[in-house]
């Protein structure tokens, strides 16, 4: 199984707009990054915290990644402080390829929990847009696979 933990694009500033949109260039970055993933990563799913900029990511991944992939709202434990071991305990059980979208801190407290088995392990450098591919293992361990960055595909 694949997990694909996603950090949000870049959003507008709390000041121009409370709920965080993506910015022009956030929404150019993902649909970069999307493109780039069709050509090879397929998904049963996509979840994603309640928040816009997570929301439109997923969205945004969704379309480029093909049809059939479900899009759903994470109904909690994808909050930038949240505790990575609710995730982590039902990630454990998803038979099926799949991406969570979401936000700093957690996403990197996530992977290092994954993949080092601690929190402040900093497995990954998450910048807006990164999409960082982990693997489980038969024993049902995680290794990090890939990783890639808006600023890799150019633009």
């Amino acid at each position: 199984m694949k997990l694909y933990l996603v950090q949000h694009a870049e959003a507008v500033p709390a000041e121009d707009d409370p709920d965080r949109p993506l910015s022009d260039k956030g929404r150019t970055d993902v649909q970069r990054v999307a493109s780039f993933l069709a050509r090879s990563v397929r998904v049963g799913r996509i979840v994603h915290s309640p928040k816009m900029r997570a929301r439109d990511t997923a969205v945004l991944l969704a379309q480029a990644l093909g049809p059939g992939g479900v899009v759903e709202e994470a109904a909690s434990g994808l909050a930038p402080n949240d505790s990575v071991e609710v995730a982590a305990d039902l990630i454990a059980g998803w038979p099926e390829d799949t991406m969570m979208v979401g936000h700093l801190p957690f996403m990197d407290r996530l992977a290092s929990r994954l993949v080092a088995g601690s929190e402040e392990a900093n497995v990954a450098a998450f910048q807006p847009g990164t999409v960082v591919c982990l693997e489980r293992a038969d024993d049902g361990g995680w290794a990090l696979a890939w990783m890639v960055r808006p600023e890799l595909l150019g633009g």
